[in-house]
């Protein structure tokens, strides 16, 4: 089996265990602040910070009228609230002034702007345009590493590899199903292997069990 194939048998197993959750937004602004907010965070407080946020400034340019310390207090659910205030305000001045008020939906433009990396921008990309990419993070890296289907290093190449062998059709669910798998069985420490639904296409499975 090579390894298209295999990403394609990963899809199917870990569709009969997991639901691909919808968080489709098409506000792409909320999306990638949004995504902002999540760095270094559980999802619950970046729930908890955005709901706060855009509950009392509904867009950009009330964003860039709001005094800063309102912003960090209404975002400190989401920690580094400092950093990430400053972040968000600057952010939404340049899409005022430079993008005429529009989020960008091309990856290159995404990350021109300050803080916004590859897995954000592919978020973005994903959540707000259902546009094709494959947003790595920690769980897609390490799982992607450990089952074999890529030898790198950083969450910027190993995106790269998995562009390469999965089919496009499959990127949007990829990253989905990856990291509930992720959290829930193939865990950073002590995978869950006796329950794990891909043991039939994973190296480490075969090396260590």
């Amino acid at each position: 089996m090579n390894k298209e194939e295999r990403v394609i048998q990963l899809i199917e197993d870990l569709e009969s265990t997991f639901e691909i959750r919808t968080f489709l937004d098409h506000d792409p602004y909320k999306v990638l602040v949004r995504t902002i907010l999540s760095q270094r965070t559980r999802d619950e407080n970046t729930d908890q910070a955005t709901e706060n946020l855009f509950n009392k400034y509904k867009d950009m340019y009330e964003i860039v009228e709001a005094p800063i310390d309102d912003i960090k207090e209404l975002i400190r659910p989401a920690g580094f609230y400092n950093v990430k205030a400053g972040r968000i305000v600057e952010v939404s001045q340049i899409l005022i002034d430079q993008y005429g008020g529009e989020v960008p939906d091309t990856v290159e433009e995404l990350v021109k702007l300050p803080g916004v990396g590859r897995k954000t921008a592919n978020c973005v990309m994903v959540f707000a345009f259902e546009l094709p990419a494959i947003p790595v993070d920690t769980h897609v890296h390490r799982i992607s590493n450990r089952m074999g289907l890529v030898d790198t290093k950083d969450p910027e190449e190993t995106e790269v590899e998995l562009c390469k062998i999965a089919p496009k059709d499959l990127w949007i669910k990829l990253n989905d199903l990856m990291v509930q798998f992720g959290q829930n069985i193939c865990k950073p420490m002590s995978p869950q292997c006796e329950i794990c639904p891909c043991t039939e296409i994973c190296d480490y499975f075969e090396e260590n069990i």
